[in-house]
């Protein structure tokens, strides 16, 4: 029977000990039991003693030897031995890792188990401005959510993709006057054309700045926005569309699983503004301030101490992008009975989302069965440590810098002999795509980065490159093996040291996968994958495996092996949202 994670069945393995040895309950997780490194004695290691020892008024010693001897290994670790102040350490059986791994060849899921209760979660990330191109300042949000969207889906919860547009408001006064003044009419959208969405929105906001007139008639034009004002409405859905057409190109280019159908703009949510704003009112969390309505949820201050307000209707009786917020949570909470709601945001915004969060739980709207999760992330940095940006000081636009990425990558390619002509393009899209996300993924995201195209495009070390070709090589193996009539599908042994540390890390891809969905953290799946791989390296390089000298059954172990580790890499790189070539 395949175990899941291994780490998680040696914590129960640990737990019942403690109860046997000592009398004393402890859950699984308080058994303390980590990855360890062979060299000190076992795969795993169990660190219980010294607070149980703290706890017990024993010595630690004495209380490792009680666990260690009271631990049933059955037929999953060989006999326990302590070390140093009471560390117990578990090495598996060479047996036992064999077992799982021939499991693991016909699961389909390489052992990670769906959710026991799947949910429906909200992702809320990428979020661009309609009028306005994707810079790379939209690069993390889109990314990051694309993974925890695709990894979330994995686990069967029922993933809804949000992607809030900045759709609505008082720059749409701006560039639909703008629009009127250029001659665009509704249904004439084949005679315009906003190629340039950036200058566009820059030209509209110069005129605004600088036109005293141009900025009363944009003003007005607000009014007959949010009015419902049909001519004006019509040319708000053309630049919404003009801007769709640009965010669907970005996305495809990005590989990232987000269309038009996920947009969920700011306009989406007026009509629910009032409701949200009367809602607060009977639960007594507004007041007025300086003719502006606010809420003041309790521990927010601001730089002089003051109590900090989120305000959700002006003196002028427009609403605010808080209102918004707030009316979006009750909405996918009351309306959607959506248990988490993921906040795919640049940490900038930690304050403003905590508010929300706040008050939505003070207004009920939040509470044990629907969460709130601010998924934060840094900043991309340029070699200055600056925020990353063109020569010229202006935002990188997020498809031109994508479209460096595959050319450097097809430089990177050009000499590799396996790759034919037909074959370069798609590989060089993969590589170079692939590059400029897992740079961001492999990093902390609560972190800033620097980005460097050198580093990201290197064949050695943490990045897609090294792990696409780890890949890359085994399907060569394996194509090898399948021309000269071997199989990969045969029971495994584990016999050599590279082996057995191969067989280990592919047992624990569910525990990288759990701990990945835990924390919202992309980057522990990159270890995770790059560990693989360089263990495959190792398990490559003292494990012959079509060599003359090789014996049959030794050779099919090897195969199905490397065959596991090709579809481990090939799962973890797609929860990423990577593609992984056959041939590079």
């Amino acid at each position: 029977m395949l175990v899941g994670d291994v780490g998680e069945h040696l914590e129960q393995m640990v737990a019942d000990a403690v109860r046997a040895a000592l009398d004393v309950e402890i859950t699984p997780d308080q058994a303390l039991v980590r990855p360890s490194n062979p060299e000190r004695g076992g795969d795993y290691q169990c660190n219980a003693a010294m607070s149980l020892a703290r706890r017990l008024g024993r010595p630690s010693r004495e209380i490792g030897e009680a666990i260690a001897v009271a631990i049933d290994p059955a037929g999953v670790v060989e006999p326990p031995t302590v070390g140093g102040p009471g560390f117990v350490n578990l090495r598996l059986r060479a047996e036992w890792l064999g077992t799982q791994l021939t499991g693991l060849t016909t699961d389909d899921r390489l052992g990670v188990p769906v959710a026991a209760a799947p949910e429906r979660v909200v992702v809320d990330y990428s979020g661009p401005n309609v009028a306005k191109e994707m810079h790379v300042g939209h690069l993390r949000a889109t990314i990051i959510g694309d993974a925890i969207v695709r990894l979330r889906e994995f686990l069967g919860h029922e993933v809804i993709r949000r992607n809030h547009l900045g759709d609505w408001g008082t720059p749409f006064g701006m560039l639909i006057e703008h629009l009127v003044d250029e001659g665009w009419t509704a249904g004439d959208e084949d005679a315009h054309s906003i190629s340039d969405l950036n200058g566009f929105y820059q030209k509209a906001r110069k005129k605004f700045d600088a036109d005293a007139e141009f900025a009363e008639r944009a003003r007005r034009r607000v009014v007959a926005l949010q009015g419902g004002d049909e001519p004006t409405l019509a040319l708000w859905r053309m630049l919404v569309a003009e801007s769709q057409r640009h965010f669907e190109m970005v996305y495809q280019a990005l590989g990232v699983k987000l269309t038009a159908a996920d947009s969920y703009g700011e306009s989406f949510y007026n009509p629910f503004l009032a409701d949200t704003i009367a809602e607060l009112e009977r639960a007594g969390l507004v007041r007025e301030s300086d003719g502006a309505l606010c809420t003041f949820p309790d521990g927010f201050t601001g730089r002089e101490g003051e109590p900090a307000p989120i305000i959700v209707r002006k003196s002028d009786g427009g609403y605010t992008y808080g209102t918004t917020d707030l009316a979006a949570t009750r909405y996918w909470t009351r309306d959607r009975d959506a248990a988490d709601l993921l906040y795919v945001i640049g940490a900038p915004q930690r304050q403003h989302l905590a508010m929300v969060f706040a008050t939505s739980t003070d207004a009920g709207w939040l509470d044990d069965k629907h969460r709130a999760v601010h998924v934060s992330f840094g900043s991309v940095l340029g070699a200055d440590g600056r925020m990353l940006r063109t020569r010229s000081g202006d935002s990188v636009r997020l498809i031109e810098l994508l479209d460096e990425a595959v050319e450097r990558a097809a430089a990177v390619i050009a000499e590799r002999s396996e790759l034919d002509e037909a074959d370069r393009a798609g590989v060089a899209r993969a590589v170079g795509i692939g590059a400029v996300k897992y740079a961001d993924l492999s990093s902390a995201r609560d972190k800033d980065y620097v980005f460097a195209w050198d580093r990201m495009l290197a064949m050695e070390g943490n990045t897609s490159v090294y792990l696409q070709y780890a890949n890359a090589r085994i399907r060569s193996i394996l194509r090898r093996a399948d021309a000269a009539g071997a199989r990969a599908g045969s029971t495994i042994t584990v016999g050599e040291p590279a082996e057995r540390a191969l067989a280990i890390a592919l047992l624990r891809l569910p525990a990288a996968v759990a701990a990945t969905d835990r924390g919202h953290a992309p980057h522990t799946l990159c270890v995770y994958l790059y560990e693989l791989a360089t263990a495959f390296s190792g398990f490559y390089e003292n494990c012959p495996i079509l060599a003359d000298t090789t014996t049959g059954e030794d050779r099919a172990s090897r195969l199905a092996l490397a065959t596991l580790t090709s579809r481990a890499l090939v799962l973890g790189l797609d929860l990423l949202g990577i593609e992984a070539p056959e041939k590079l």
